[in-house]
């Protein structure tokens, strides 16, 4: 088997993030439209929606890419020696991109303006310490699977996790650099104000360096080949797929 060529990897971790913000902003453009002024209930719509999308995202376009739309997650692998340091800096653009993409596509199929700056104002203490504990927690899960063997059952925890994370983290756990940035272009119920997106990024850079740090202590002999299998194994090229 080859490697996936380094084009689909980079078209695939696009449209995941793309339709992973979608996601996202979309189903809290229709969380309010169905339950407007029951911010629980608008809650419970948004991470469910979020849960079990990003589990299928991860699973339609892991076997190309790993399934990463995160460059936290990205740069962790190619830390851990699972994705090279110039393909982690080539998935970073895809992301943002993709993601940005994503967040405009869900304002245009509820239609709204295409772009609509967030005014919904996240910068505090609270939020940065929770973005903190929300990605080093992504990272841990999917390391610990990664370590032991157990890749193939990615996409039902890593959703898993998001979804509870919105509930125990007062930020909603972004964890995502990438969408951190593309929320900031919906000014809806997921949406985050431009002046808190740095905050929030600073936060996933220390949480993704602390899960560096966690990683090294709980599983010492994580080898290149364990790492490579983040987010889901990806290692055959698309051309040797049969048809």
């Amino acid at each position: 088997m080859t490697d996936v060529t380094l084009w689909r990897r980079l078209l695939a971790e696009l449209l995941g993030s793309a339709f992973l913000t979608a996601v996202v902003v979309g189903s809290g453009i229709a969380a309010q439209n169905l339950s407007p002024g029951s911010a629980g209930l608008e809650l419970l719509e948004n991470a469910a929606a979020t849960a079990a999308g990003l589990c299928t995202i991860i699973v339609m376009f892991g076997p190309v890419s790993g399934g990463h739309f995160n460059p936290a997650v990205s740069f962790v692998d190619a830390a851990f020696g699972g994705l090279r340091w110039r393909d982690a800096a080539a998935y970073l653009p895809a992301q943002v991109i993709g993601c940005s993409g994503g967040a405009v596509l869900a304002n245009l199929m509820f239609s709204r303006s295409a772009v609509s700056f967030s005014a919904k104002h996240r910068a505090s203490p609270g939020h940065f310490l929770s973005e903190i504990v929300a990605t080093l927690g992504l990272i841990l899960v999917i390391f610990a699977l990664a370590r032991t063997g157990r890749s193939r059952a990615a996409p039902a925890a890593v959703g898993a996790y998001i979804g509870a994370a919105y509930f125990f983290t007062s930020s909603t756990s972004f964890a995502n650099p990438a969408i951190a940035v593309g929320r900031m272009f919906s000014d809806t119920f997921a949406g985050i104000a431009p002046s808190s997106v740095p905050s929030f990024i600073l936060a996933e850079v220390v949480g993704s360096a602390l899960a560096v740090v966690v990683i090294r202590a709980l599983y010492p002999g994580v080898t290149m080949a364990e790492a490579a299998d983040v987010v889901v194994p990806h290692h055959r090229d698309a051309t040797a797929w049969p048809t």
